[in-house]
């Protein structure tokens, strides 16, 4: 354990040599390469369209970028960005933490009856998010609290209350963009973002085979869930169709289909420059140093909790298998020196780096503070739980 240690120390010291924590993988489709992936969709743009129309194609929601992959140019589309990556290692984080593995700081709001429970690594914005602000602490309001205003003391010569009550805003970044006033603004030290290279359009005709072949309408006069009136065919009544309720046919349509890639590939980093930049007041120099380690060994157990498993879930058709990981620290001239390490032996480190700082003065704390939603914002939760219990039924 101690050389991993030791080595994190090294790499974020003052004569550092590295330059950053370099992660590098390549999948391929669960059954092989060549096979179809959902890749995430987003809205249509008017040039999508336009060109779509032109060339006689279903319209592509799909990113797509020009890069250049192994020298040569290459056009990709975008499998996983590094927002939802961040999100992948925080909820991976969470439940490190949930099952013991792990002791983390955190926030907790959690309404039982409704069935919510949101945290730290939850909150969109991390330390600054509408959550917290709108949100109790003891039945006084959060920014009002004693942890709240420790929070909103933090600036960018001392993050020490980030360190200790929010270090994923200090990891994945954080900006306050809803108080009003300046507050400071805190980069990403950790990105991650994958890839598919070589990738070809995917199609598919959406559509429902009703076993009974049931046509005919019903009644938009009818009041509550499943209190239609069936109406023949031919019937003069006005009415709805029964698709609409999940009867009958419903003819193939174009939708979207994925798209076939030879394999996609995973580029991470955890930058010991943005590391450097990070000031800890007038903590010793010694202290400052084991804290920016404590923080790049939970970046690296986040990763390592995320990616180093043989295969990946992203999303509904879009499940991976790894072919090949590198992990390590890349230095100056460019060279890189190989990280193996298993994620129980960084969980290890960052545990053991973590009482370390706290002992030199720079404390990160491993318990929960209960926050509960005011009143307006426990209005607005139940009313979505109830919008989200609707549309299910």
């Amino acid at each position: 354990m101690s050389t991993l240690v030791d080595r994190l120390l090294e790499a974020v010291g003052e004569d550092r040599r590295d330059a950053g924590i370099a992660f590098r993988a390549v999948y391929q489709p669960v059954g092989g390469q060549g096979g179809r992936i959902a890749t995430p969709t987003f809205p249509i743009s008017e040039v999508e369209e336009r060109s779509a129309k032109k060339e006689g194609r279903f319209p592509r929601p799909y990113v797509f970028e020009r890069r250049l992959v192994d020298g040569s140019e290459c056009e990709t589309v975008v499998v996983d960005q590094v927002p939802s990556q961040a999100n992948r290692v925080e909820q991976a984080l969470l439940v490190a933490r949930d099952s013991g593995r792990v002791d983390l700081p955190l926030f907790e709001l959690v309404m039982k009856e409704e069935g919510v429970r949101l945290t730290s690594l939850d909150f969109p914005h991390r330390y600054a998010d509408a959550y917290l602000r709108d949100s109790e602490v003891g039945g006084v309001r959060f920014d009002r609290s004693e942890v709240g205003r420790q929070l909103r003391a933090a600036s960018a010569v001392d993050v020490r209350p980030l360190f200790r009550r929010e270090p994923y805003s200090l990891i994945f970044g954080a900006w306050d963009s809803h108080r009003k006033g300046r507050w400071p603004k805190f980069s990403r030290v950790y990105s991650s973002e994958m890839f598919g290279i070589h990738w070809l359009d995917g199609g598919r005709r959406a559509g429902r085979l009703d076993p009974m072949n049931l046509t005919g309408g019903i009644d938009d006069k009818a009041k509550g869930e499943g209190e239609w009136r069936f109406l023949p065919e031919g019937a003069k009544v006005k009415g709805g169709k029964l698709s609409e309720i999940g009867h009958g046919h419903i003819a193939p349509n174009p939708a979207p289909g994925g798209v076939t890639v030879s394999e996609v590939r995973r580029q991470g980093w955890i930058s010991l420059a943005g590391l450097e930049r990070l000031r800890f007041g007038d903590a010793s120099a010694e202290a400052a140093t084991l804290a920016r380690a404590t923080l790049a060994a939970l970046a690296l157990a986040g990763d390592r909790l995320t990616f180093g498993r043989p295969s990946l879930w992203l999303r509904s058709g879009c499940d991976l298998t790894r072919v090949s990981e590198t992990v390590a620290f890349e230095q100056d001239g460019g060279g890189w020196e190989p990280l193996e390490v298993s994620t129980a032996q960084v969980l290890g480190a960052f545990l053991e780096l973590r009482d370390r700082a706290t002992a030199a003065g720079v404390v990160m704390a491993a318990d929960v503070v209960s926050v509960s939603p005011t009143t307006q914002l426990a209005e607005a939760i139940r009313f979505a739980v109830r919008s989200a219990a609707a549309e299910g039924e």
